[in-house]
């Protein structure tokens, strides 16, 4: 169920070349999560806002090649470290693929942030979600087993922010 921001300056890529990269980070960021990225069901919840700003500047002027963010947001628990760099890493080469050569291939002009939302603040439906309802496709439907899941995940993802806090 990821949501993704993708600031993507006009003339960054051909509009095939754009629509094909949106696909490929949606299927990026669901594959992460543990879902099936052919999933219609999974691919239904996974939105791609896509923003286009008007000007991008580093230090104070004009960038002279495109500069790319990136938010990825998953409910808290859905991805562990590897899954983090994993999506960083991949978006960024995705980007990077879909300019074609038009600018140099340089992965420093690519910002990702994969960012997790705390349990309990996941709304969608007009109700707050929470993540073992989410995980219930990856277990059979079965809500018991999906609520075992939730808390394993949510209890890694808190213990390791803990352990980074110090």
């Amino acid at each position: 169920m990821p949501m993704l921001d993708l600031y993507l300056p006009d003339g960054s890529c051909a509009p095939d070349r754009e629509a094909a990269l949106i696909d490929r980070i949606t299927e990026i960021l669901i594959r992460h999560e543990g879902f099936d990225p052919a999933d219609p069901e999974t691919r239904s919840v996974s939105w791609v806002f896509v923003h286009r700003p008007a000007a991008v500047y580093v230090g104070g002027a004009p960038a002279h090649a495109p500069r790319y963010k990136v938010v990825a947001t998953v409910p808290e628990g859905q991805l562990d470290p590897d899954a983090r760099a994993g999506v960083v890493r991949e978006i960024t080469d995705a980007i990077l693929d879909a300019e074609g050569g038009r600018w140099p291939r340089d992965p420093a002009r690519i910002w990702v942030f994969p960012t997790e939302v705390p349990e309990g603040r996941w709304g969608g439906y007009g109700e707050i979600v929470p993540l073992r309802r989410i995980l219930r496709r990856l277990t059979g439907r079965d809500p018991e087993r999906a609520a075992e899941l939730a808390a394993r995940r949510i209890a890694a993802s808190r213990a390791e922010r803990d352990r980074q806090a110090g």
